[in-house]
């Protein structure tokens, strides 16, 4: 279909919070998402609008009348203020946009989206266009809430608030969202770019079906999985790529982010066993497209399709590829597709961390009994079951074993996947405490990847500063962590660690600040913040930052922990007999790991209670006791026991 253009009014749709709500209860989330389609889609049809796009928990939409789009606006945010609540941001402007088959592009487009940035749950915003569009249409009223120069716009921008009955009117000049750049770390020096470098962006998910999201961001995955390898060829890291998902955003702010030349961007729309992928590659100084396609092909030939996109990256950047990185790219791990599709489920659910990775080992695991042969299925599998155990999820004891054999089955079938190594690494020091053989898989897997962020940021904390003490070689690797992955938050979480175990507590807070950025949700940003506020006696801060963890986490036993050692320091002994007894309840019908029960006693001044659970963790393989070295840091009374010192002695840590 060829390009046409037309003058439109353009809405963006939001639930506020979704990523909290989903954390906090997750049918709750689905409910809300599946009311919002629900009344945005009656509403359309009453007003005459079209849907374009639903992406996530959002939408993007058209109407050929600003009125009717102000008119569905409100119709829809007065039924979403009513029970069952839908916290919606709406966001409108009137401008000329391009049609290009599928998709919807154009500056009107990018400013409607910024709009809508700018809400809160419950308001509609609009752009001084629409406006003016509904100014001889006095039943639609509306108050300034003042001017804004947004993020690559030429001009300053008033936006408009409705006023009717049942909406919010925010307070002028209030609002924040996409109006100015943070200036994040970068992977680039003197604002040069590496000449052979591409960022893989997530590929929109172009499926009217929210459930297919995983599969476009697997596919992308996988072709930057298969870049990774190529020593001719810089890639930015995953998480810092998918920093961008969902945002409109000049592609050469995302180049000065990353460090990168060129972006590989693209959409997927799936429907039962056909495929339609849309992939550019597209330099990042000029906006030049230096490669585009379009495959129209059954779910059979995906992988094939990923191998061809791959090549055709190394082929436009002039990537010299040896034998042997030929074969990397080429190399198909399974033909059985509905185990692949279970695979980039895994994936989805494993990067959202938290419970979900409980749904990542249950997807993992169906991949694997479909296809036995399946080596990157075993990796996520290993990958999954062990950071069950770091998360507390599940006990070492219960995961050890099967993470083992799925990590050496996963080297069996192919010897040069990183990730399992890594795993095997973390099973020896977190888990075995055997330092020796953790130490040498952590230098096998980063001899294969050298830039695998996971594995230095792992390698870093685990091994080098709790195990060994050495706060030098931990902090480096956890800056190659950020070097590869600079917008990684969970990378900025573990440096923030490593330098509050180091004594560092206000550049640990100001690391872990940097990572809250990233992710306003970050869980292990959260604690370090707490951690390090408490070292600097901040307990206000350290107060605040501990409630809205255990707020957000559904109340996680490590968060609880950190707010009782805040109490323990300040004097609160009845709150924490409260929050101790809920852990004890709570231990009767879930896994609470035995180390944070030993950390909660000691923050009553039960010592005896304290060992007790400390004990049990040698036999529960808690992973958390490899960090019994440094326990100063949760507790000087634990530290200065006579009984820490037996501790010590089974633990045998490496000099």
């Amino acid at each position: 279909m060829p390009q046409s253009r037309q003058l439109v009014a353009i809405m963006f749709t939001d639930i506020e919070g979704y990523t909290a709500i989903m954390q906090q209860n997750e049918q709750h989330a689905l409910s809300i998402r599946k009311r919002h389609r629900e009344i945005l889609q009656k509403e359309h049809a009453q007003y005459n609008g079209r849907v374009i796009q639903y992406y996530g928990d959002g939408t993007l939409s058209i109407f050929q009348s600003a009125i009717q789009a102000v008119k569905c606006a409100v119709a829809m945010q007065q039924t979403f203020c009513q029970q069952p609540v839908v916290p919606l941001r709406i966001g409108l402007h009137v401008g000329d946009v391009i049609f290009d088959d599928d998709l919807v592009v154009g500056d009107g487009v990018n400013l409607a989206s910024r709009i809508e940035s700018l809400g809160s749950a419950g308001c509609v915003l609009i752009s001084d266009r629409v406006k003016e569009e509904i100014s001889n249409h006095p039943e639609l009223k509306t108050v300034s809430v003042g001017s804004y120069q947004f993020k690559n716009i030429g001009r300053k921008v008033e936006v408009f608030a409705l006023d009717h009955e049942g909406l919010i009117k925010p307070k002028p000049y209030s609002l924040k969202g996409k109006t100015e750049e943070k200036e994040f770390p970068t992977n680039h020096t003197n604002g040069k770019h590496a000449a052979k470098s591409v960022a893989v962006l997530p590929f929109v998910n172009m499926s009217n079906d929210h459930d297919q999201e995983y599969f476009g961001d697997g596919v992308a995955e996988e072709i930057l999985n298969s870049l990774v390898h190529l020593k001719d060829l810089k890639v930015a890291g995953r998480t810092s790529s998918f920093q961008f998902k969902g945002k409109n955003i000049d592609l050469r702010k995302v180049g000065q982010k990353l460090g990168v030349s060129s972006v590989l961007e693209g959409s997927v729309r799936k429907q039962g066993n056909r495929l339609r992928i849309t992939v550019q590659l597209i330099d990042v100084e000029d906006g030049f497209h230096l490669w585009s396609e379009r495959y129209d092909r059954n779910m059979d030939d995906i992988f094939v399709i990923q191998e061809e996109i791959a090549l055709a990256v190394t082929e436009k950047l002039k990537v010299t590829l040896l034998e042997a990185e030929m074969k990397q790219i080429t190399k198909t791990h399974t033909q059985n597709t509905e185990a692949y599709e279970l695979y980039l489920k895994g994936r989805f659910y494993l990067a959202r961390r938290g419970r979900f990775v409980l749904n990542a080992i249950e997807y993992f695991q169906k991949a694997i009994e479909l296809d036995p042969g399946f080596s990157l299925g075993y990796a996520g599998y290993a990958d999954a079951n062990f950071i069950s155990s770091f998360y507390s999820l599940l006990p070492g004891s219960e995961v050890m074993d099967i993470g083992k054999q799925a990590a050496e089955t996963a080297i069996k079938l192919d010897p040069l996947l990183c990730e399992p190594y890594i795993s095997l690494a973390f099973y020896h020091i977190a888990l075995m405490r055997n330092w020796e053989d953790g130490e040498k898989y952590f230098i096998k897997a980063l001899e294969i990847n050298p830039r695998y962020p996971f594995g230095h940021y792992l390698f870093g904390l685990y091994y080098y500063a709790w195990a060994k003490g050495d706060f030098e070689n931990a902090e480096e690797h956890a800056r190659f962590a950020i070097k590869f992955d600079p917008l990684s938050a969970i990378a900025h979480a573990i440096y923030a660690f490593i330098l509050f175990f180091a004594g560092k507590s206000e550049e640990a807070l100001a690391a872990g600040k940097t990572g809250l950025e990233l992710d306003p949700n970050s869980f292990l940003c959260y604690r370090a913040i707490t951690l390090s506020c408490t070292a600097l006696k901040k307990y206000e801060e350290a107060v605040d930052s501990a409630e809205h963890l255990i707020k957000i986490s559904n109340r996680h036993p490590h968060a609880i922990c950190d707010l009782m050692k805040v109490y323990s320091e300040t004097g609160k002994t009845e709150e924490n007999k409260i929050l101790m007894h809920e852990l004890k309840q709570r231990s009767k019908n879930e896994f609470v790991d035995a180390v944070y029960m030993g950390f909660a006693a000691a923050y009553t001044e039960n010592f005896d209670e304290a060992f007790t659970y400390l004990d049990a963790a040698f036999t529960e393989r808690d992973p958390a006791l490899i960090a019994i070295r440094h326990v100063i840091f949760y507790s000087k009374a634990l530290f200065e026991e006579p009984r820490y010192q037996t501790i010590l002695k089974r633990m045998a840590f490496p000099e």
